[in-house]
């Protein structure tokens, strides 16, 4: 029984220390280095070996590095091994870092103050109270949910919506197709979380810019592909949406001389705003090891109807 890690090589290192002080009974190996592939029965990777039960016939968990799984083609992993989504601390908190410094950015008219310096000129932009501030954050994960429950503690009037009900305190959640148009309506701030599907591929566009209200703005830490780059552009030019913070993009990086690179009212980073952690990582991959040796329900579980 052993356990294969096939990722970046310089974080497969920091895993390998971790596993031979916290788990040194389970054999531990970094790609392209496997051992017996009879004896691997764990895989951790950002993508998979094209078919990983042919190559390891005994595989029991393929986990995910990240907290996505649109990279991994699911048809390639028999339907008999679980796929886990990463699902720890460190994801969590970087996220709502990021999100939380992004609205802070808009709500606090860093953007136009940016234009500003540029021109050397001063002029004072008050912001408002965060209580008028209207925030939405598309997607009600793990990751949605921390984000919300935070920014409400500044007093921000903070909205959800995902596809299914759910209740968070403090939070004015919308759940389902019907439920979007108005979600849209009520929010200055969109922030996308939603996980990357078919029907969330190309969501952010022309159409849904519309049911926003003039001058808002958008927030994307979602997926590259959820996004219309076109629609975006268009929509800041017609002052439909009045910023973007973009942590991702597609292609990532964008080509060289891409608009959105020098667009004034766009910042970009290059997909930074969460990652895995190995200390807090390996933690939560060893507790569902041993969920998965109890038969009990491993955290992040990936539901391959809906595809995250």
């Amino acid at each position: 029984m052993a356990f294969l890690y096939k990722a970046d090589p310089a974080r497969g290192a920091q895993w390998a220390k971790l596993f031979a002080q916290k788990a040194p009974d389970l054999p531990f190996h970094v790609w392209p280095e496997v051992g017996d592939p009879a004896a691997i029965r764990y895989l951790a990777a950002w993508q998979p070996p094209d078919d990983p039960t042919r190559t390891f016939p005994n595989l029991e968990v393929v986990f995910s590095v990240g907290a996505g799984i649109d990279q991994f083609d699911l048809s390639r992993v028999p339907a008999h091994v679980p796929v886990v989504r990463m699902i720890e601390p460190g994801i969590v908190e970087g996220m709502v870092e990021y999100v939380t410094q992004a609205v802070l950015t808009i709500h606090r008219n860093l953007f136009d103050y940016a234009l500003q310096q540029q021109q050397q000129v001063w002029r004072e932009l008050p912001p408002g109270p965060a209580g008028q501030r209207r925030i939405g954050v598309l997607g009600l994960g793990v990751l949605g949910t921390a984000v919300l429950e935070r920014l409400r503690l500044f007093g921000f009037a903070c909205a959800g919506w995902s596809r299914s009900p759910r209740e968070i305190e403090g939070v004015d959640c919308h759940a389902g197709e019907g439920a979007l148009d108005a979600f849209l309506a009520r929010t200055d701030i969109l922030i996308c979380l939603l996980p990357l599907t078919p029907a969330t591929r190309g969501l952010l566009d022309a159409r849904l810019f519309a049911k926003l209200p003039r001058g808002a703005s958008l927030i994307q830490t979602g997926r590259g592909p959820h996004l219309n780059q076109p629609d975006l552009l268009a929509a800041l030019e017609s002052g439909q949406l009045g910023n973007a913070i973009l942590d991702v993009t597609d292609p990532e990086p964008l080509p060289a001389g891409h608009p959105l690179w020098t667009h004034p009212r766009v910042r970009i980073t290059p997909h930074i705003a969460s990652s895995t952690r190995p200390d807090t990582a390996v933690d939560v991959v060893l507790d569902n090891l041993r969920r998965h040796r109890e038969g009990l329900p491993m955290l992040g579980l990936v539901d391959r109807t809906r595809g995250y």
